[in-house]
């Protein structure tokens, strides 16, 4: 199940456990619930709800985090050239850090997974061969068969060549 919500002028796509950074709230303290009803949009796995504007009687639950966390800081410089006039400030906004808890929505279908369906794939990820866990091909019956040895004549020219250098001092 997902939503869409509005805050701060701003949209995000939310479901249960996400974190979020929404804008600052002064008076947020940890533990503390918000509610965010700008819902705009709902799906609970079947046909989605859409908002025109926004949905009546929705809202999304979340548990503050992080009351207070600041942003980047951002370094404002600004020079007026032949004049010998700079200014150089600096900013860090501050947000608070939210865990979506609840998505409330009156009237929307929520489909579920089954149990059956969630420990079918579940054994199917688990009896998946791994690559680093598969088999060695088997050695070839003719290495096993004890039959003749067949020599490379390449390799034999190689050796002979390998000897004459060496009494030779020249480099191959």
């Amino acid at each position: 199940m997902f939503a869409v919500i509005e805050d701060g002028s701003r949209q995000y796509r939310v479901q249960p456990g996400d974190m979020l950074t929404v804008d600052y709230r002064s008076d947020a303290k940890k533990g503390d619930t918000l509610t965010f009803d700008r819902v705009l949009l709902a799906n609970g796995g079947a046909a989605s709800a859409i908002g025109r504007p926004i949905l009546e009687g929705a809202t999304v639950d979340a548990e503050v985090v992080v009351p207070e966390a600041k942003g980047p800081k951002i370094e404002v410089q600004k020079i007026r050239r032949r004049k010998n006039s700079r200014r150089h400030t600096g900013h860090r906004q501050k947000h608070t850090e939210v865990r979506i808890t609840e998505i409330h929505v009156p009237g929307l279908d929520i489909v579920e997974p089954s149990a059956a369906d969630e420990t079918a794939a579940e054994q199917a990820v688990m009896t998946a061969p791994h690559p680093q866990t598969a088999e060695m091909p088997a050695a070839s019956p003719q290495a096993d068969s004890g039959s003749e040895t067949v020599t490379d004549s390449n390799a034999e020219s190689s050796s002979a060549n390998e000897n004459s250098s060496e009494s030779d001092g020249s480099l191959p």
